[in-house]
């Protein structure tokens, strides 16, 4: 659980995850997710799941079933393949995002691509607006470029933000590679963040984080980032 602590600013070290070893599968679970339950560790908001997974080369998850639930994916390091029961078959790379949303029910499997090479993705769920939505599928892909030094939206359901994926949720997720400048962005009254270091080494208002620290954010706050690194950072509304 969080142990450092301020009324806006609360971190959660790598190492103060549930953690999960399977052999093909290495799993860091932010929140209470499967075989790990804490109920007063169950959500950052309408951010519901986030999980940080290595899978092993040539293995994967089998077929399985999802509902209403808004599902990302992104990919930090290798290639995951995707398939599901509405046809979709895809494989995603570095820095590409595979969203999910799971309605009134879809099944598909995730299998690293590679059969060398592990593949390291962060998998979020975030609590759609509505129960029994028709499921949807999408992928992107984006270069180095469309995230170095700025904030990419990758996904978004909120009023005025732009993005290629929409999301049945007044939330918004970004992602970003910081190298040597400095991202700043506002947190205003009565949303919430959620800031996780994929890779690399970052200072978020003078607190250093490594790879696998998150922040827990509650606005209003102004966030500034440095260092080097990937950076992923949601912007939820609370849970009413």
């Amino acid at each position: 659980m969080p142990i450092q602590t301020t009324p806006a600013f609360t971190i959660q070290r790598a190492g103060e995850r549930a953690a999960f070893d399977h052999g093909w599968l290495q799993t860091h679970h932010s929140f209470s997710f499967a075989d790990y339950h804490d109920p007063q560790n169950l959500n950052w908001g309408a951010l519901r799941v986030f999980n940080d997974d290595t899978v092993q080369a040539g293995k994967g998850f089998g077929t399985h079933p999802h509902r209403d639930m808004e599902i990302l994916t992104y990919v930090l390091e290798g290639e995951l393949e995707h398939k599901d029961s509405m046809g979709n078959v895809g494989v995603v790379r570095p820095g590409g995002v595979q969203y999910l949303s799971a309605g009134t029910g879809i099944t598909h499997s995730e299998y690293n691509h590679s059969a060398d090479e592990p593949v390291h993705f962060v998998q979020m769920w975030v609590l759609p607006t509505a129960a029994g939505l028709a499921p949807r599928y999408g992928q992107v892909d984006y270069t180095l470029d469309d995230r170095l030094n700025r904030w990419l939206p990758i996904a978004s359901g909120q009023r005025g933000v732009e993005s290629k994926i929409a999301l049945w949720q007044d939330a918004t997720a970004y992602v970003a590679r910081v190298d040597g400048a400095t991202l700043a962005r506002a947190l205003p009254p009565g949303r919430l963040a959620f800031l996780f270091v994929g890779s690399g080494s970052i200072v978020a208002n003078g607190e250093r984080l490594e790879a696998g620290d998150a922040a827990r954010i509650a606005g209003p706050l102004d966030l500034e980032l440095s260092g080097t690194g990937e950076v992923v950072l949601w912007d939820v509304p609370p849970l009413s």
